[in-house]
């Protein structure tokens, strides 16, 4: 449980005046627990250091393998997973040679929760199976809650969502009956996460609702932020962008306050993601560009390499190519580096998207098929239905129909499987322009008219704008222009109002080929004169044939206004 930093900072002031008397373990180890629950984890190392040492000297063996577990934790917190199970794996021979059997398992459960990071979620079950019965033969009863709760959490990780909540309330009985109301908060928590996975956004509400109150009761300041971040995440999620702002703005100070400095940077992280999901791109950014230096501060390079991916992003999303593959290219490293297999999937994943969106379809495969095994090695489905996905519309790219359909109907089952709706919607337009490019019309509009609703249903604003273009597209090409022209109007707004400027360029160009079709020059030279001044802000593959079309249009003009 987490104390008010009050009691940090007196356990660290009593440690420091011991100190002041020589040497001493004992002290040493309670300043560094101090320190490390107030976000100082390389001064905590300097402590837990000097506490080994002297652990070692004395021949304390219960002690030392205590330190050790704290020390593998720290690195863990910072990412550095494999000092985390060096240390770890110190531990756990000492604590089974003194027949510290609860020692044991929490050190199993350490473990587990590294691989789980490092995205070996197998492995991570295996620790977790191993701790388990451990901790129901010694009695401890908190200890086999934190452990469900701990497989809980990985097979949520792997979009088994029932198996989850199976396992939170299996540890939710436990932690009432022993009154651990901290560990309570941490379950209800989990369970509204699960819910919000499922898309299930009122019961993910109503979970995170159950645990807040609990966690300002016991003085878990750290668990409160958390709560106040996820319920932010659940109005991002449904698209209430300012409610979720109220509460990232909520748990920022208190972070803040608690030293949490881990923390803070991901709540500025959250709140970048809903400026980018705004269209503020500058303001993304900004955000980003706070969190990032923390991370480094704190070293969690996990995060980091999370942070330097989300700018990407937001280049990509700005047309900036290039700036989008430095982000990435320096992300990949740092993830290999630290063994994060599920976020180098990711970033490989955004390298192949950029390179797709550059008209490079070889190259955008390439990454692809290199993100797509790691996935699936992972256990990322949502991630694995993603990728089949971008495969599949890379191959749209190449005019390969089939091979595109194929990967799309393999995205498809996994994303409702594992609950993944904004998935399922972006598969279901893209099988969409398949059918479309087939000419099987009725077939388009039918996979764009269950992409729609999904979408405005998880507030996917710039996939709802593709899909309205996308049935207007298919109105156009069946002659009735008014309904093209609808939809076309439907979606340009929204374009511009998420700051999709590739997306805007694109609708703009579909509606000046219907007044061209109407033989309404003036109207679709404007709208073209719109297209390429966007395709030319975000340096867009088709500038160069827009601009021709667009002179064209204009001698076209210009000859049929000459006398005859």
């Amino acid at each position: 449980m987490w104390l008010r930093t009050s009691r940090f900072a007196a356990v660290e002031a009593m440690a420091t005046a011991t100190l002041t008397l020589g040497p001493d373990a004992s002290a040493f180890y309670d300043r560094g627990w101090a320190r490390s629950s107030t976000g100082r984890p390389w001064l905590a190392l300097e402590d837990y250091q000097q506490a080994l040492t002297r652990y070692q000297q004395a021949g304390h063996r219960g002690n030392e393998a205590a330190t050790l577990s704290n020390i593998g934790h720290v690195h863990d917190h910072l990412g550095n997973r494999q000092q985390a199970l060096h240390h770890y794996h110190l531990a756990l021979p000492i604590q089974r040679q003194v027949g510290d059997r609860a020692g044991e398992a929490t050190t199993l459960n350490n473990i587990g929760n590294v691989h789980d990071n490092l995205g070996d979620r197998q492995q991570a079950l295996h620790h977790y199976h191993l701790a388990l019965p451990i901790q129901r033969q010694v009695g401890d009863r908190a200890g086999e809650a934190a452990t469900l709760n701990n497989i809980g959490l990985v097979y949520n990780g792997l979009g088994d969502r029932q198996q989850a909540l199976h396992h939170f309330h299996q540890a939710l009985p436990i932690q009432r009956q022993v009154g651990d109301r901290a560990g309570e908060a941490t379950t209800l928590n989990n369970i509204g996460n699960v819910h919000d996975n499922l898309g299930d956004r009122q019961q993910a509400l109503h979970h995170y609702h159950l645990a807040l109150p609990i966690q300002r009761q016991v003085g878990d300041r750290v668990g409160e932020a958390a709560t106040l971040n996820n319920i932010g995440l659940v109005y991002n999620g449904l698209g209430d962008r300012q409610q979720a702002l109220h509460h990232f703005h909520q748990a920022l100070p208190i972070q803040r306050q608690v030293g949490d400095r881990a923390g803070e940077a991901t709540t500025l992280n959250n709140i970048g993601n809903v400026h980018d999901n705004l269209g503020d791109r500058q303001q993304a950014l900004h955000h980003y560009h706070l969190a990032l230096p923390i991370q480094r501060q704190v070293g969690d390079r996990v995060g980091e390499a999370a942070t330097l991916n989300n700018i990407g992003l937001v280049y990509n999303g700005l047309g900036d190519r290039q700036q989008a593959l430095h982000h990435f290219h320096q992300a990949l490293p740092i993830q290999r580096q630290v063994g994060d297999r599920a976020g180098e999937a990711t970033t490989l994943n955004n390298i192949g998207s950029v390179h797709d969106n550059l008209g490079d379809r070889q190259q955008a495969l390439d990454h692809y098929h290199q993100a797509l095994p790691i996935r699936r090695e992972v256990g990322d489905r949502v991630g694995e239905a993603t990728t089949l996905t971008n495969i599949g519309h890379a191959y749209h790219g190449l005019g390969d129909w089939q091979r595109a359909l194929d990967h799309y109907h393999q995205a498809l089952p996994i994303a409702r499987e594992v609950g993944d709706r904004a998935g399922e919607a972006t598969t279901l337009n893209n099988v969409g322009s398949v059918h479309d490019n087939l000419g099987d019309r009725q077939q388009a509009l039918d996979h764009f008219h269950q992409a729609l609703p999904i979408q405005r249903e998880v507030g996917n604003r710039a996939g709802e704008a593709a899909t309205l273009t996308n049935i207007g597209h298919v109105y156009n090409r069946l002659g009735d222009r008014q309904q093209a022209l609808d939809h076309f109007h439907q979606a340009l707004p929204i374009a511009w109002e998420v700051g999709n400027r590739a997306g805007e360029a694109t609708t703009r160009y579909n509606i000046a080929m219907v007044h061209q079709a109407d033989g309404n020059l003036d109207q679709a030279i404007q709208e073209l004169e719109h297209v390429v001044e966007l395709e030319r802000q975000v340096d867009h593959a088709d500038l160069e044939a827009d601009t021709a079309l667009l002179e064209q249009l204009r001698r076209q003009r210009a000859e049929t206004r000459e006398p005859t």
